[in-house]
């Protein structure tokens, strides 16, 4: 096992996995900008150093300055967080060439299925189904060729896409090339790479994805799965597991898909399997390396640290657990609190005045938020994520209510009226609600 980790993040997840390795004995080093010279998780890591001014791009992407701190400071692994380098297969290769070790599954498993269009043929090869799609798009021309093969409406998507970014639905002809110019020009912005395919775009399906875990040994453990139909501009808003309304045995199929395709990529650690759903049929979406925002709400339900053993599968070890222990009889439902304006979602600054976190049995809160802590326009809106459990989804429901009213966040415009809405809202209540609910409630 590691004895000491760089946690290359921010944020809450930075917090979430030096609390983890805490708890496994293991030291943490710390890595912040400037602008973050007073967040919480370098003042919990054991080691913390600044890299860099406060665009990520001048710290948290600086591969080299985190690799030499790693190096300097004899840190044997680093864990990437979500967002940031997390699915680098550039950063990977030179985590490899420095000898520490980057907890994820490599840099092969990260560069195939980094590059969506490989990552669809490799889906199929495993016998996962997919959404009709194109090859990667030569220019504006190609682009109407495939839609007009493909049928509207259709969905241009960046390759190496992530947190809704470099994607635009198309339901028009006259509206494509536009939108191809536009997803391009996002996609160099935003990943350096403005490579853009095309998949047959499907309205009114549910999101989602299935929790995988595996070890080195080639065991493949389903976690669990969950719904994140909630979406405003393909950004997740709430999530919950496990996802409503399916029906076993649809269930029972995507987990087998996810398996199969974790085991056709020797896959380890820690992954998810995303899916659009319709009806009884499901189809491959992508597939994330790394550690996800909303694993928590599974924690809550599956009784296991995702955080914990992505670390020891990383290390080498194996999993000690079988299918049958992973626990499915409860309900978990996150919702994230970002510091927006309610009345046109724009981001919030400022300075937290006053902050109370709500309590009580399986209520969690995971955030980097403290009082006089101040929030500024660098990074992504996410403050935190509330997240509560209970015997049932009923129960869970009531309980993020109870949550809600309780918590208090001063200073900063933020969306918790906004969770409010959908916890009282009769088709997230019954829970036959799809991706389209966001553009009913809001």
């Amino acid at each position: 096992m590691f004895s000491k980790i760089l946690i290359a993040n921010r944020g809450e997840v930075a917090v979430r996995v030096i609390r983890a390795c805490k708890e496994m004995g293991i030291q943490t080093v710390a890595v912040y900008s400037k602008a973050d010279s007073n967040a919480l998780h370098v003042e919990m890591a054991d080691e913390s150093y600044c890299i860099g001014g406060p665009m990520v791009k001048d710290s948290y992407l600086n591969m080299d300055v985190i690799i030499t701190v790693a190096k300097k400071t004899g840190a044997e692994a680093i864990h990437p967080g979500y967002g940031m380098l997390s699915e680098n297969p550039e950063f990977a290769r030179k985590c490899r060439e420095n000898d520490v070790v980057l907890i994820s599954p490599g840099e092969e498993v990260m560069h195939k299925m980094g590059q969506k269009e490989v990552a669809r043929e490799i889906a199929k090869s495993a016998d996962v189904p997919v959404t009709p799609g194109s090859e990667i798009l030569s220019g504006a021309d190609d682009a109407l060729k495939w839609a007009g093969e493909i049928g509207y409406p259709v969905i241009l998507k960046a390759r190496a896409g992530g947190g809704g970014k470099g994607i635009r639905v198309v339901r028009e002809e006259k509206e494509l090339v536009h939108a191809f110019e536009q997803v391009k020009k996002e996609a160099e912005s935003s990943f350096a790479d403005d490579a853009v395919f095309m998949e047959k775009y499907l309205e009114n399906v549910k999101h989602v994805e299935v929790q995988i875990i595996a070890d080195c040994k080639g065991k493949v453990l389903i976690l669990g799965d969950r719904d994140c139909s909630v979406q405003r501009k393909n950004q997740k808003l709430i999530e919950e597991c496990p996802a409503p309304v399916l029906s076993e045995e649809l269930r029972g199929r995507m987990y087998e898909a996810a398996r199969r395709l974790a085991v056709k990529v020797g896959y380890v650690t820690v992954g998810t399997v995303e899916f659009l759903v319709k009806g009884d049929k499901f189809f491959f979406m992508e597939m994330n390396t790394r550690l996800q925002v909303e694993h928590s709400v599974t924690e809550m339900v599956c009784g296991i640290d995702i955080v914990e053993w992505q670390i020891r599968t990383a290390a080498g070890v194996e999993l000690p657990y079988e299918q049958e222990d992973i626990g499915r009889k409860k309900h978990a439902i996150e919702c994230r609190i970002c510091a927006e304006n309610a009345r046109d979602f724009t981001p919030s600054t400022g300075k937290v005045e006053l902050l109370h976190v709500p309590g009580g049995v399986d209520v969690r809160f995971d955030s980097a938020l403290y009082q006089s802590y101040v929030v500024t326009p660098f990074y992504d809106s996410m403050l935190g994520k509330l997240i509560v459990c209970s015997d049932t989804r009923d129960g869970a429901i009531r309980k993020m209510k109870s949550a809600l009213s309780e918590f208090v966040l001063l200073g900063i415009d933020n969306n918790r009226d906004m969770h409010m809405k959908f916890m009282e809202n009769g088709r997230f209540v019954i829970g036959n609600y799809d991706t389209g609910i966001c553009q009913k409630v809001l």
